[in-house]
């Protein structure tokens, strides 16, 4: 016993708390080395920013360099004038303004009844007339009919043109560009030079008040004549008769030539002759005085006229409503020939029926 507590009081010995002095000095030993780890962190944080500006500053000054180079090859500030011929803006505006003062001219000058100035025609004799016959896409049959009757082809048609007369069949495309339709129509007119294609113009039967636009525009651009006729493709023309008669008006101007005739307007939807604008003509309903769709004249001044002002111009539902229409605005001299009605018993007649 006396030994093992010998032994117990050695181990408390061993194992005995340091004592007040100790802890002190290491607690001063810990405390002196935070405020070096600070100081190295703050010599590193202050390189770091160093290194950073100097580097901005290489940047800068590289930049610098850079833009001084490229100063001298940037170009001079523009003015605006100077843009807008950049643009070609000037140009244009100077087309506009001389379009204007022509446009301005030819009123002055009474371009609407065929001043030669103003419709910038020669001294070279006009054609006589240039006959529109309208056609549609499944009408090669009588194309061929009418090319076999009153209508020349080949060298008599040129021979006919030669003398100041044309004829062309006049249609528009098809919907579906480019298709069959398209495509027999050209190779047709490649064989018989004998076609007038709108190419503008959508050929459809409810589009014919629009077609009488494009069909006086495409003529007058193509062709100086004293007068234009439009014609159906169910009318046979005397040719000669026809001829005969406009040769007797050659040098007449706002001359607007027909079976000219009035009638009702339909106003109820679904029915034929439907008029969708009927509401304009008035309680009574009945359309003014016109020329039958079959076959109208119009002189060089009226079809110039046309072809001017078709973008502004009021269609109905039927060509010859809608050229009648345009008619009336107008100082036109009308000349009702019940040689143009097709339908009559007249004898001298110049059109009948096919």
């Amino acid at each position: 016993m006396e030994t093992l507590a010998s032994a117990m009081r050695r181990e408390n010995r061993r194992f005995k708390p340091p004592s007040s002095s100790s802890a002190s000095a290491s607690a001063a030993l810990s405390s002196g080395r935070v405020p070096l780890v600070m100081a190295f962190l703050s010599c590193l944080a202050w390189l770091y920013v160093a290194g950073r500006l100097w580097q901005d500053a290489q940047t800068r000054m590289i930049l610098s360099g850079l833009l001084e180079k490229s100063s001298g090859n940037l170009p001079k500030v523009l003015s605006v004038e100077d843009k807008l011929r950049n643009l070609g803006c000037i140009g244009i505006g100077r087309k506009i303004a001389e379009a204007e003062m022509d446009l301005t001219k030819a009123k002055s000058e009474g371009y609407l009844w065929g001043n030669g100035t103003a419709t910038g025609s020669s001294d070279k004799k006009k054609l006589l007339a240039v006959i529109g016959v309208y056609t549609g896409f499944g009408s090669r049959l009588k194309r061929n009919t009418f090319r076999g009757s009153w209508m020349p082809r080949g060298d008599a048609l040129k021979k006919l043109e030669e003398k100041g007369v044309v004829i062309r069949f006049v249609i528009g495309r098809s919907a579906n560009r480019g298709d069959s339709l398209d495509r027999n129509i050209d190779d047709e007119n490649r064989r018989t030079k004998d076609f007038l294609i709108l190419e503008s113009h959508e050929e459809a039967a409810e589009e014919l008040p629009s077609k009488v636009k494009f069909f006086f525009s495409a003529a007058i651009e193509a062709w100086d004549a004293e007068f234009y006729v439009k014609v159906d493709d169910n009318i046979n023309l005397d040719l000669a008769g026809l001829i005969e008669m406009l040769e007797a008006r050659r040098g007449s101007q706002g001359l607007y030539m027909g079976c000219m005739k009035s009638g009702g307007v339909v106003s109820e939807e679904g029915q034929q002759w439907y008029e969708p604008e009927w509401w304009k003509f008035g309680d009574s309903k009945t359309y003014f005085r016109h020329a039958s769709g079959a076959l109208f004249i119009l002189s060089n001044n009226l079809a110039r006229y046309i072809n001017i002002n078709s973008a502004s111009l009021q269609s109905y539902a039927h060509d010859d409503i809608s050229v009648g229409s345009w008619m009336m605005g107008l100082n036109t001299t009308y000349v009702d020939d019940d040689r143009l009605c097709c339908g009559s018993s007249r004898q001298e007649k110049v059109c009948s029926h096919a």
